[in-house]
């Protein structure tokens, strides 16, 4: 009798337990429906984000002679993303846990099946929610070469700049590689690794540096920076700006990889940090030009999701409306400076608005992140001094192999299908000369 009321009675109701309460069995590996549908949820998001937004957006922006194309370049990288991600991406970005990249053992998705599961939730589900970052980074550069390359360039070099600095760095922060722990750095930083909830090193930073790059090296457009037409659709830039935000939600969102509180913190920050954004944009607008317009406050929603994404994830409501802030009066200005004092023909301003706003974010969350600002903390024994170094060290290692490897990858574009139209076909417009075919019958 007293072994069973010692032995066996504590385990049958230890069996009870588990029976009544299955999670504990099981609760690193087992499927959850509701984080499953949240992301799947958010895939549809981020590819919306693309597909229309970020192509109407880009669109309302250039000439009415040039819509058309930056429809098809969207349209383009969207479709050769997708394939390169499942051959190769996907594989290298998180193939295993090596310290430069991820291996080809996942390329095809070998080894996945429906019920393969990546934490809560099946991997092709993860694989598809990764896919839709890859799809989107490469195309936020369109920004920056709008009315003067030509198509098969912007194929080529979306393909290779996937293979060569997307999916490392995606390797290195997201994927367990070299700047997922900064030990190697300083002794200081070991177990230390870099906080970028949704990709300010990841997508904005890195396609804002390619940016700048394809900026210079295809030099401006005919009549930069004084004759330029306006925009010739600021209710396509509305309209695709405000599909952006709404896809945010999933891109910040869902990089929770949950459906959970942090998801929907990440939400809320997401939203104030955009409104403010657009409200300091508008200000500075109307002080300094005496109207406010559509497209400003369009674009200052775009800096203000840039600039928190990420932080989204490790800070609050005020951290929110301060990135917000921050992003709406630092990207605004920094435009004028791309533009006006270094006479860069970034055509619709990725890296000003992208690139250093993702930046921003990423050195602001060092500090917004830890609980006496109301973050969510950074972590045992990590104070803002050390996260600030270790954010600091991702960034300048992110941003300069960007910027390698974004040159070889120009110089070989340049030297097999060559880089910008000819003036003509630049004159008649790319609609017409690189697709057949007009976006309005004027």
């Amino acid at each position: 009798m007293l072994i069973i009321q010692k032995v066996f009675l504590p385990l049958g109701l230890f069996l009870i337990a588990l029976m009544a309460f299955p999670d504990l069995a099981s609760a690193t590996d087992k499927l959850s429906s509701g984080d499953t549908a949240w992301i799947m949820t958010s895939t549809a998001l981020v590819l919306f984000m693309t597909l229309p937004g970020l192509a109407l957006f880009y669109g309302g922006l250039v000439t009415s002679k040039n819509v058309l194309s930056v429809l098809m370049q969207c349209f383009g990288i969207a479709v050769l993303a997708s394939i390169v991600w499942l051959v190769i991406g996907y594989s290298i970005a998180f193939g295993n846990d090596g310290l430069f990249w991820g291996g080809t053992s996942k390329s095809f998705l070998t080894g996945v099946t429906p019920s393969t599961l990546s934490g809560t939730i099946p991997e092709n589900v993860f694989f598809m929610f990764q896919m839709t970052f890859a799809i989107i980074t490469p195309a936020l550069i369109v920004g920056a070469y709008v009315e003067r390359i030509k198509f098969s360039a912007v194929l080529l070099f979306s393909g290779l700049w996937i293979l060569f600095v997307y999916a490392p760095s995606t390797h290195w922060i997201w994927g367990g590689g070299l700047l997922s722990d900064l030990g190697w750095a300083s002794e200081k930083l070991k177990g230390v690794g870099t906080m970028d909830f949704a990709g300010g090193l990841v997508v904005h930073a890195n396609c804002g540096v390619a940016a700048l790059l394809l900026a210079l090296f295809l030099g401006p457009r005919k009549g930069f920076p004084n004759e330029l037409r306006p925009p010739h659709n600021p209710g396509l830039v509305m309209i695709g700006s405000a599909m952006l935000w709404v896809g945010w939600f999933g891109f910040n969102g869902g990089s929770a990889l949950g459906s959970n509180g942090n998801a929907g913190m990440a939400i809320a920050v997401t939203h104030i940090s955009a409104s403010a954004a657009c409200l300091v944009w508008v200000f500075i607008e109307w002080i300094k030009f005496g109207k406010p317009s559509l497209v400003g406050i369009a674009t200052g929603a775009i800096a203000g999701l840039a600039t928190i994404t990420p932080g989204s994830g490790f800070v609050g409501p005020v951290g929110g409306l301060i990135y917000g802030i921050l992003a709406g009066t630092i990207c605004f200005y920094m435009i004028d400076v791309i533009k006006s004092k270094f006479k860069i023909d970034d055509s619709l301003d990725v890296f000003a608005v992208h690139g250093v706003g993702g930046m921003l974010g990423i050195i602001l969350t060092s500090f917004f992140a830890h609980e006496s600002f109301g973050g969510l903390g950074l972590g045992e024994n990590v104070t803002i001094g050390t996260a600030f170094s270790a954010q600091l060290i991702a960034t300048i290692v992110t941003v300069v192999w960007a910027a390698v490897a974004t040159y070889i990858i120009i110089l070989v574009v340049r030297a097999t299908v060559g880089l910008r139209v000819n003036e003509e076909d630049e004159s008649e417009g790319l609609d017409l000369s690189s697709h057949g075919e007009r976006g309005y019958d004027l």
